[in-house]
């Protein structure tokens, strides 16, 4: 059974037993300050468990796109080096929203497996949850006696609480498992150890497939557990493994979801896969790896040096040192694997289609960038290996592991990699010491200790009426505190509130919470999953009562000539530069406007101004905003609206439009209600973000009339100074070449000037312990000519020692030269000498023990460091 078939059969079957199909939530999460990246398929769905949301439907399945990298689910160091851990993986799930429990869950996963997918019942083997005593939890009796009713006893094992209680964190809805495992071993095999004893004994071919979670429970911040208002089920079962099962394959690497990707890396390299260990893990690493750098930036998370972009960086540079290593690729070669990984998942995640080429090009140039410093730091590495070896060491010093992150920008589980590989280990300890060092970790303190939510009503949602109000009746449904070094934070949620919360590259609303009796101000509106949640200065004294919800409508009207003003700019990109443009990152704010978008070459300055002519045009037409709430999501797509990738849509959108043959997108942010209230809009620069991405700003609005304001009080400048010309620019370049014309002049007379110099100093050489000295104040007019002069000195006169003491400009600066036989026969260092004179300007300085420059802030102090120079030079054998 081929891989796509096993995908939409699990689909189809959930789909006939009432489950909503739900696509996939993008792999890099926003608005969830806990997670990165997507790492379960219920992730989406958090905030239906934890009752912050309510769905249309109580039952759903799909197919959920996961990364498991980073924090308590983190699989990278086992992929490529076993055959079943992959960093990138599809999770195939299905939820009840309070709706079935145990019973149908185990029910419908003993009917997919067995009877649609006909697995062989004896190869099977499940667990339930043996119970805590800590947590004062019972063996979990339920699922043991509805498990019983399909297969054997003896296949029924008990877990502990890491292996079968499941928890989404340190806080929130957990609650006992039962895990689905199978036995994939020859009956030789079998026969030789049976199956229990290697269920959960990281087997290669007795593996997990299937978990079915029943959340019971909500995990507080205290750590104790109360049981949840409604019982949920959370199920999860990894689309490579069961392909592995179905196909009948030891590995998950030899289903035809990697054997295209490992054909091709065989064919380019020229090794084929099967020939030797090393070079079938670098293989499995390399096909692994593409999948998950691929959807990560499909998703909107390109390669950089923090967060999530790190990330990202780190597991492709770790593809690229495999490559580099084991299979000989000197050159870019990661980026060659999109056609077949896009053509696999075409009519699945058509995302990869849709942004082939874009994808391809970040990935190369990331990839070329890598290489540049690869060799040298494998160089160094090696070298320092050899040193470890000859003195018996076997841990790499911990400022080593941080010089190749920070000169060769190996990411410190590369270094770490290699040095297992060669039988050594990492001082991590020691390269955190080294980092925390140069970070001075004070930006890094922001760690949190959030306390659980108080709750105060009984509503469990919060209404957004912002669209349409500015200020609103409300009250508290809930508040609580987080503790940070900076200070304590305090969050609350409203049932219903005017706020927008920061979201989709619009920052939050400000405003006022207030009574009668208090006003609070809210300093910040920010959105956790589905929860909108206002950041206040103080908690309320009475947080029972009502208030009024007041935003800052003056920022908000800014706010919104900035989104709408964005919208038309967005199609004003692909009108002038293609339909190749893609929204790949937006800020709106009540200051500025900022888009990053696809495209492979810098925006020429005409393209900038035919940019702003569209802009300002259809601002000028006052078009009337068309905004559609509640469209059905296939509706919106025959409308023509752009979707942005890396977004979440459910099955109901809005729909932004600014005339429908020119701006319709999906997007769930504040705008104006007509265009002609943006007023004017204005590019204030243009630029590269990453590879593939440009990045324009721009202003609208009355900042941006501030802007051209500004501009022409500087223009009607400019011509008061240069007497009022006709043409501005000629004059401007006439007076540049009047300049250059008299720098050359200049120079020359700077030079003759030095030569000058460099004949009086000559003649004031004085023979003094067998060198020649030239101990002298001088008076230069920069820094190129004292060196220039010193150079020449050193090259014209024999056994020097020159100190000069310089006034340049009015700044003091000391130039030391010596002669090379000087340096090694009186053992001087002119880089040593200047960093005692340099205190006689109040300054520092250093350079090679020939030739050492310092400068300062003291100019009287130039007398001084001619009367050191001579004590220096009396103090020489």
């Amino acid at each position: 059974m081929q891989s796509k078939e096993i995908r939409s059969k699990f689909i189809e079957f959930f789909k006939s037993k009432s489950h909503q199909f739900v696509p996939s939530a993008p792999l890099v999460i926003k608005n969830d300050p806990t997670l990165m990246f997507t790492n379960a398929g219920m992730n989406q769905f958090k905030d239906l468990f934890l009752g912050n949301s309510k769905a249309d439907y109580n039952r759903a399945a799909n197919s959920q796109k996961c990364l498991r990298v980073s924090g308590k689910h983190n699989d990278l160091e086992e992929v490529g080096i076993d055959t079943y851990h992959h960093t990138m993986f599809e999770m195939l799930g299905n939820w009840s929203f309070g709706d079935y429990f145990k019973k149908d869950a185990i029910t419908w996963a003993w009917e997919l497996l067995t009877e649609v997918y006909s697995l062989p019942k004896d190869r099977l083997y499940v667990t339930v949850f043996e119970g805590d005593k800590s947590e004062d939890l019972d063996f979990d009796q339920e699922a043991f006696d509805l498990w019983k009713q399909y297969i054997d006893g003896a296949r029924i094992l008990g877990g502990n609480k890491k292996d079968n209680f499941w928890e989404m964190g340190d806080t929130g809805p957990c609650g006992p498992c039962s895990e689905i495992h199978i036995d994939l071993r020859s009956e030789e095999e079998i026969a030789k150890t049976p199956g229990k004893d290697l269920v959960n004994n990281d087997h290669p071919q007795v593996v997990e497939i299937w978990n079915l979670v029943f959340m019971q429970y909500d995990r507080k911040a205290d750590g104790h557990l109360e049981s949840l208002p409604a019982q949920h089920i959370d199920t999860g079962m990894g689309f490579e493994r069961l392909s592995m099962a179905l196909q009948q394959k030891e590995s998950t690497y030899d289903t035809d979801v990697f054997t295209p990707l490992i054909n091709y890396i065989a064919k380019q390299s020229g090794i084929a896969y099967g020939t030797s260990e090393k070079t079938d893990i670098a293989i499995r690493v390399i096909v692994d790896h593409i999948r998950a750098i691929s959807f990560a930036i499909a998703d909107g998370q390109l390669p950089s040096n923090n967060k999530a972009g790190y990330v990202i960086r780190r597991i492709l540079r770790r593809a690229v040192r495999y490559g580099y290593t084991f299979l000989n690729f000197k050159e870019p070669f990661l980026y060659g694997l999109l056609p077949i990984l896009a053509e696999q998942f075409a009519g699945v995640f058509d995302e990869l289609v849709s942004q082939q080429e874009f994808i391809a090009k970040v990935i190369k140039e990331e990839e070329a960038s890598f290489l540049r410093t690869l060799e040298n730091g494998l160089k160094r590495l090696d070298q320092v290996q050899a040193n470890m070896k000859a003195e018996g060491a076997d841990v790499i010093d911990g400022k080593i592991v941080f010089e190749l992150y920070d000169t060769f920008g190996f990411p410190v589980d590369l270094t770490g990699l290699i040095a297992r590989e060669n039988g050594l280990s990492i001082d991590e300890k020691g390269f955190t010491e080294a980092m925390a060092v140069q970070k001075q970790r004070s930006k890094a303190d922001a760690a949190q200790v959030k306390g659980d939510w108080i709750q105060v009503s009984e509503e469990e949602t919060s209404e957004f009426v912002g669209y349409d109000e500015v200020a609103v009746k409300t009250s508290i449904i809930k508040y609580r505190e987080i503790k940070e070094k900076k200070g304590t934070v305090y969050q609350l949620v409203l049932d219903q509130t005017p706020f927008y919360g920061e979201s989709g590259g619009q920052v939050g609303d400000k405003g006022v919470l207030k009574n009668e009796t208090e006003t609070i101000k809210v300093l910040d509106t920010q959105k956790e999953n589905d929860l909108i949640v206002h950041f206040v200065d103080r908690i309320p004294t009475q947080p029972q009562a009502d208030f009024e919800a007041v935003i800052d409508a003056s920022r908000r009207e800014l706010i919104k000539n900035n989104h709408s003003a964005t919208h038309l700019l967005h199609s004003a990109l692909r009108q002038v530069l293609g339909d190749h443009v893609q929204q790949k990152g937006s800020l709106v704010s009540d200051k500025i406007l900022r888009f990053d978008f696809s495209h492979f070459a810098k925006v020429e300055p005409a393209q900038i101004e035919e940019i702003e002519r569209i802009v300002n045009d259809h601002i000028r037409q006052n078009i009337k905003l068309n905004e559609q709430r509640n469209v059905p999501i296939e509706e919106a797509k025959k409308l023509g609206a752009t979707a942005l990738f890396g977004e979440k849509y459910g099955e109901f959108v809005r729909v932004i439009t600014f005339d429908p043959s020119y701006s319709v997108e999906l997007c769930g942010g504040t705008h104006v209600a007509a265009t002609g209230q943006i007023g004017m809009f204005k590019i204030t620069s243009e630029g590269a973000v990453a590879a593939g991405v440009r990045r324009i700003e721009a202003l609208s609005g009355p900042k941006a009339f501030d802007l051209v304001q500004e501009q022409d009080k500087l223009l009607k400048e400019i011509k008061e100074m240069l007497k009022s010309p006709n043409d501005v620019a000629k004059a401007i370049s006439s007076l540049m070449e009047e300049r250059q014309k008299l720098n050359k002049e200049l120079e020359t007379l700077h030079a003759k000037q030095s030569g000058q110099l460099k004949e009086e100093l000559v003649k004031k050489i004085m023979a003094e312990k067998g060198l020649n000295v030239i101990i002298e104040k001088i008076t230069v007019p920069n820094a190129d000519a004292l060196k220039k002069i010193s150079f020449e000195l050193r090259n014209e006169v024999e056994n020097l020692f020159a100190v000069l003491a310089a006034n340049v400009g009015g700044s003091p600066q000391i130039a030391i030269v010596l002669s090379d036989n000087v340096v090694k026969e009186k053992g001087l260092s002119a880089g040593v000498m200047i960093r005692d004179l340099a205190k006689a300007i109040k300054g520092g300085g250093g350079g090679q023990p020939f030739f050492a420059t310092a400068g300062g802030k003291d100019l009287s102090g130039l007398d001084h460091v001619i009367t050191e120079a001579k004590a220096k030079l009396a103090g020489l054998e």
